[in-house]
């Protein structure tokens, strides 16, 4: 009889696989969050009716022109359509600057039902909230959103400050009771301070000044924030709940239409681009 392969083994090799660094010397946050990809998926084996919501969106003010990264809203999209077909209900938030960008890439994605919760500018986050906790989320996951520094504004990968385009979606985070996964790639994004800050200031440009304080329970580093989000999205049926992938086909509607919609409010979606963030 064949022997059959552990699945802890199988979810660390897709992990050694998002652990490429494409130019922002993270190789040392690699290390430091090594095995997260197993933890944030062994968490739905664990969850008998499992519930999420996913967080995204990372608007680029200096942009050409400005708009939200294809990095997070796809990721996400994907996401949610590989739960739902496994019957676990996913719901997105984001705020107004990156609206355009999430519905797009559900859309391609082919999950357009899926609800969007979008947060003003300025605007207090209790009613989202409680929109969540009486949803029933079970799981906020964080993909490639911006979070808060130390001295409290987010900041892009420059050190400049983005809080005027960016809502403080961290509070929805770690508002509870749900268990928390994060995906980044850079260290200014919700979750990273499940890490040092001085680990992060010791490998990245202005990482001490950009590194985000707010921790996530299960951190996931990859060379590429949505490279995390196919991964999970892999990961899980390893550990027993049966997501299944998403085709090449969504993957390109999803990314094409983020980063080309036509919107009235807002620029086109724009990809990631590191000396801009």
């Amino acid at each position: 009889m064949a022997r059959r392969p552990d699945p802890q083994a199988l979810v660390d090799r897709i992990e050694r696989l998002i652990h490429v660094d494409v130019g922002r010397n993270i190789t040392g946050l690699f290390d430091a969050a090594r095995g997260a990809l197993w933890g944030a998926a062994s968490t739905f084996a664990r969850t008998p009716s499992a519930r999420v919501g996913l967080i995204t969106g990372f608007y680029v003010p200096q942009g050409s022109p400005p708009a939200a990264e294809t990095d997070g809203p796809v990721g996400a999209a994907l996401l949610a359509k590989a739960f739902e077909a496994v019957g676990i209900p996913c719901r997105v938030a984001t705020d107004e600057p990156c609206r355009g960008a999430c519905a797009a890439s559900l859309v391609g994605a082919g999950v357009s039902e899926v609800p969007i919760d979008v947060v003003a500018i300025g605007a207090p986050l209790t009613p989202l909230i409680e929109t969540w906790r009486s949803a029933g989320i079970t799981h906020a996951i964080a993909i490639e959103r911006c979070g808060r520094s130390a001295d409290g504004p987010p900041r892009n990968m420059r050190g400049q400050d983005i809080g005027s385009y960016t809502a403080p979606l961290d509070d929805l985070f770690t508002a509870g009771p749900w268990d928390t996964i994060a995906i980044g790639d850079g260290g200014n994004e919700i979750g990273m301070g499940a890490i040092s800050r001085s680990l992060i200031a010791g490998h990245v440009a202005h990482g001490e000044t950009i590194a985000c304080v707010t921790a996530a329970r299960h951190l996931i580093v990859a060379g590429v924030s949505n490279w995390g989000a196919y991964a999970l999205m892999h990961s899980p049926r390893f550990a027993r709940i049966g997501v299944g992938h998403c085709s090449p086909a969504s993957m390109r509607r999803s990314i094409a239409l983020c980063s080309r919609r036509p919107s009235s409010t807002a620029p086109r979606s724009t990809e990631c681009r590191a000396c801009e963030r």
